[in-house]
């Protein structure tokens, strides 16, 4: 059974992975025996991680990304198989947000948005799949969001983005699952990265959400674990165009009863 999971001998790009959830996902991979590609706009804000994971006794290849230009994604994935010879997972994960009331988007938040979540994670997924499909095999994780399939307000044009890497994911599986490669959704909730930090030291906001999470609480670095391995090995071969949703339960919309 452990073999089911077992990623010895894999090469993964992680996108995004100077800090955040990418990190999680890189480590989660890692401790699971895969070798990363890690990426970042600047190479040199990855060398924490990269020393993170050499500890671990795996390898980490440090790559500039920057998902805005077609050339960048280019260059990454040519000096990925250029180094390893081959790329086995991507976790597509590289993305931003501007939370701002939809009366107050402006037409540059909306296409930087758009741009990096739903235009980087299209032309990525593409570039490595050339290599995924010609070898017969890929495992694609792209990441969304409980936005995927649940809008919040002030965050409109992120909402778009990731309910767009759903739908995107579901044309990909069946554009490239006769050449052995799935491509799944990994959709987190409400997980404190640099990014939304300061909502989490609102003490209000705090206790809203709590309330509306099932299970009580948001989500900690290990709680995405599982989920990204399993999209990576062998256990998920028979998965493809799925959305897999790590959010401790928010998505049934739930909250505490009052009476």
């Amino acid at each position: 059974m452990s073999k089911l999971f077992d990623l010895s001998g894999r090469v993964a790009v992680v996108t995004g992975a100077s800090r955040g959830l990418g990190q999680y996902f890189g480590r989660a991979l890692a401790k699971a025996g895969a070798d990363l590609v890690i990426t970042a706009r600047k190479k040199e804000d990855l060398a924490e991680f990269q020393a993170e994971i050499e500890a671990l006794g795996r390898k980490a290849f440090p790559v500039a990304l920057d998902v805005h230009s077609h050339d960048s994604i280019k260059n990454m994935v040519s000096e990925a198989v250029g180094h390893y010879g081959k790329i086995d997972i991507l976790v597509n994960n590289a993305g931003c947000n501007v939370r701002k009331p939809a009366l107050d988007v402006t037409w540059d938040d909306w296409n930087l948005i758009l741009d990096t979540n739903l235009r980087g994670t299209f032309f990525v997924a593409q570039e490595v799949a050339r290599h995924m499909t010609e070898a017969g095999y890929g495992r694609i994780i792209n990441i969304g969001s409980v936005t995927s399939v649940a809008g919040y307000a002030g965050l409109g044009p992120y909402c778009a983005s990731r309910g767009g890497v759903k739908q995107l994911t579901m044309s990909l599986a069946d554009d490239w699952g006769p050449h052995g490669v799935t491509v799944n959704c990994l959709a987190p909730g409400w997980f404190k990265t640099k990014q939304n930090e300061v909502l989490y030291n609102n003490e209000e906001w705090y206790e809203y959400i709590c309330d509306r999470i099932p299970l009580g609480r948001p989500g900690k670095p290990h709680d995405l674990d599982g989920a990204v391995v399993f999209l990576a090995a062998e256990c998920s071969e028979y998965v493809t165009g799925q959305t897999l949703l790590v959010d401790g339960g928010i998505s049934t919309g739930a909250t505490k009863a009052t009476v």
